[in-house]
């Protein structure tokens, strides 16, 4: 027998086993390029849902922070006029039981600078309404007075457009209003 007899089909078999194979690992790098593209794809997504649920965070943390203080202004004010509280007492309470669900949540999802301004204003917040309902309960300690609880309440308004101005931050959208 001639080896060129031999060689021939054995390169003829090679050939084809290495063509074969050619589009074998081809097939695999294509499917690894893809479940990467998928997990990139997933990975932005999840990026995306969690920045959705942290603006609500905000959002919400904002909208009840100014209710409860909107509810702690009208107190005072129901205060100051002797009248009829029972309607007053009950939109601040629900305002304050509001308020805290609203700050543990965010207690969880704040960054810890956004969470410092959050929980001093929460904090002060709940002083204020102290002070308030020893007022209405007709039993002050000192320094309770209806002019204490308006210089408060004026400064814990100035805190929450501060807590907001950093909210906005976090959330870029001192950024986007930049572009503008």
């Amino acid at each position: 027998m001639d080896i060129g007899d031999v060689t021939a089909p054995v390169v003829a078999v090679v050939g084809v086993v290495g063509t074969l194979l050619s589009a074998l690992l081809t097939q695999r790098a294509a499917d690894r390029s893809r479940r990467r593209e998928r997990e990139r794809a997933e990975a932005v997504r999840e990026r995306r849902r969690q920045a959705q649920e942290l603006r609500a965070c905000y959002v919400a943390l904002n909208t009840c922070a100014r209710q409860y203080l909107a509810a702690l202004t009208d107190q005072v004010h129901a205060l100051g006029r002797g009248e009829e509280l029972r309607t007053v007492r009950q939109r601040l309470t629900e305002a304050r039981d509001q308020y805290r669900d609203v700050y543990a949540e965010a207690q969880i999802r704040m960054p810890e600078r956004v969470l410092a301004l959050a929980a001093g204003l929460s904090h002060d917040l709940g002083a204020v309404y102290g002070m308030v309902r020893r007022l209405d309960d007709g039993a002050p300690r000192a320094g309770d007075s209806p002019a204490a609880a308006w210089a408060s309440i004026d400064e814990l308004w100035g805190r929450l457009r501060r807590m907001r101005r950093e909210l906005r931050t976090e959330l870029g959208a001192f950024r986007a209003d930049s572009g503008r």
